[in-house]
């Protein structure tokens, strides 16, 4: 396999990064994204091998680099445009993330008053459906006090996909 690579070690890159490039734009502009997104992830996986070879064999010149601190204004570019995406991505609270992981999260936190609605239901038919699927939902008739995550916890079930899936879905039937 080494000898695979020395040998076509930078065909390898020049392929495996043109792959790459057309799937990240395609990604870009939201192209197929069914087809491009693993072959996007797996294949830059890939690319990893036949880079660090590359960067192997070319060693000599590479340390040049680093002596005459060629390397140090686009790493510093780099780095930087890398933290404008990743620093609010990580400290977004509340108001950034995954905008489909909030609409679960409002649903898991909202009472089966609240949630009903969003799926065309009375609350009466969501308390029932649920209590069909083993939930133990408000024994005293208030449907806008507990949250479905607490009816979940107090019914012995997780939250989470399950609860969604059974709060969306009527009898057995799976998303």
């Amino acid at each position: 396999m080494l000898r695979v690579l020395k040998t076509h070690g930078t065909t390898f890159t020049i392929v495996l990064f043109a792959v790459s490039a057309v799937s990240g734009v395609a990604l870009f502009f939201h192209w197929g994204s069914a087809a491009f997104h693993g072959m996007h992830e797996w294949l830059s996986m890939v690319l990893l091998a036949p880079v660090v070879v590359h960067l192997w064999r070319n060693w000599p010149g590479l340390s040049g680099y680093l002596k005459r601190r060629q390397l140090l204004v686009p790493a510093v570019i780099g780095i930087a445009a890398s933290l404008a995406f990743a620093v609010p991505a990580l400290t977004a609270g509340a108001s950034g993330g995954n905008p489909m992981r909030a609409a679960l999260s409002a649903i898991e936190n909202g009472t089966v008053a609240e949630v009903a609605p969003l799926f065309e239901l009375t609350p009466q038919s969501l308390a029932q459906r649920l209590a069909a699927k083993g939930y133990q939902v408000a024994p005293d008739g208030d449907l806008a006090s507990a949250s479905l995550a607490e009816i979940a916890s107090a019914s012995g079930k997780p939250a989470g996909p399950g609860l969604i899936a059974d709060v969306a879905f009527a009898g057995d039937a799976t998303p």
